[in-house]
């Protein structure tokens, strides 16, 4: 059994075959769970949509860093209501970008600790997009108490000093695709080092396909190669590591085994 623990199966790239990708996830690659992630007006419409679709898809919502300079005070008003859906598990993916140059810094970060704060009063976990920020991130994750409630740092990319922080932290180490590329070394270390009660899977798909699907469209089915890499780096049965990250999943987003 496998979770895919960050997905974007709502994402334009899947507007022809949708059904069939997840069908395929499920039949094919026992890929049982997926969350998916909506972060910003579009997205979270349509993430919603999924959930209520397919009873094994549950739904994140929040405010992409990237987006921030977009965010109003009735976006995050409308993110805190949705949070009675009984499919919306987390909030997020929240963070901050410094690689993308289309929100001031300033906003990313007012954004951010709004949403972190609403997940303490809400006592819900988080999801993180870190890009180029590690000491930023860690940084206002202190400051905002965000251990509280935990949450997962998603894609991880990472040394393992940030890796150790996070954990500090309460948070889950997610890793995807980047794992199975060749002389992906961080990665592959995190990989190795994190404790198995602590890390989870994920596909981030469309984007960042594990090899040998590099550099096409990516698929929650692909999450069973992210598990694979893992369990041949840590020397384990592919087995054992689906049903650690799977229970590692449904108990951070409080999701009831079927």
């Amino acid at each position: 059994m496998l979770f895919d623990s960050h997905a974007h199966l709502n994402d334009e790239q899947f507007s022809k075959d949708r059904e069939e990708v997840i069908r395929r996830a499920r039949e094919e690659a026992g890929v049982s769970r997926i969350l998916n992630v909506g972060f910003n007006r579009d997205t979270i419409k349509d993430t919603l949509k999924l959930a209520e679709t397919y009873d094994y898809i549950y739904a994140a919502v929040g405010w992409h860093p990237v987006d921030a300079v977009e965010c109003t005070v009735e976006d995050l008003e409308w993110i805190e209501s949705l949070t009675d859906h009984p499919k919306v598990v987390a909030l997020g993916e929240m963070g901050l970008d410094y690689h993308w140059d289309k929100s001031p810094k300033g906003v990313q970060e007012s954004v951010f600790r709004q949403q972190i704060r609403l997940a303490r009063e809400l006592g819900m976990p988080i999801i993180i997009h870190n890009r180029e920020a590690d000491e930023d991130v860690v940084r206002i994750l202190r400051e905002e108490k965000a251990e509280e409630v935990g949450g997962v740092m998603h894609c991880f990319g990472g040394d393992w000093k940030t890796a150790e922080a996070c954990m500090e932290l309460n948070f889950m180490i997610g890793l995807g695709g980047p794992v199975t590329f060749k002389n992906a070394r961080l990665p592959k270390e995190i990989a190795k080092r994190v404790p198995l009660d602590r890390l989870l899977v994920e596909t981030d798909c469309p984007y960042l396909a594990p090899h040998p699907n590099r550099g096409k469209r990516n698929e929650s089915a692909y999450v069973r190669l992210v598990a694979e890499a893992i369990a041949e780096l840590r020397d384990m049965p592919l087995e054992e590591l689906a049903r650690c990250t799977f229970d590692n999943a449904t108990r951070l987003f409080r999701i009831r085994e079927a």
